[in-house]
């Protein structure tokens, strides 16, 4: 079974720690990115999400949010999977959306990424 609370680390080795799994699926936990918008160095922000219990023999669904705290006028929101191979190691796989405030509504094609 994979189990999202603990620590992870990315490709670009940002550490993500997620706090214990309440019964209803919701968590909550802290985002240490090595990647800024403003190249700036690695800070912490606040997440929180919510995890779909699988069906038999499924690998959990989850979805997180992360508000750039103090450093950056963005929010990113995450949707992904867990999964364990055969080794017993756990994978996340996850999308990601990257949205930053913008100052019209002109420019609000380049706010996503």
């Amino acid at each position: 079974q994979c189990r999202l609370s603990g620590l992870w680390r990315n490709e670009q080795d940002s550490l993500m720690e997620i706090s214990a799994l309440r019964d209803n699926g919701d968590f909550q936990g802290k985002y240490l990115t090595r990647v800024t918008l403003s190249g700036g160095c690695a800070h912490i922000s606040p997440l929180k999400g919510i995890q779909q219990q699988p069906g038999e023999g499924g690998w959990p669904t989850f979805a997180f949010t992360v508000r750039w705290d103090k450093f950056s006028n963005a929010t990113t929101a995450f949707a992904g999977q867990c999964f364990v191979d055969s080794g017993g190691k756990e994978t996340l796989t996850t999308t990601w959306l990257l949205r930053e405030a913008v100052g019209s509504l002109k420019e609000d094609w380049k706010a996503t990424r």
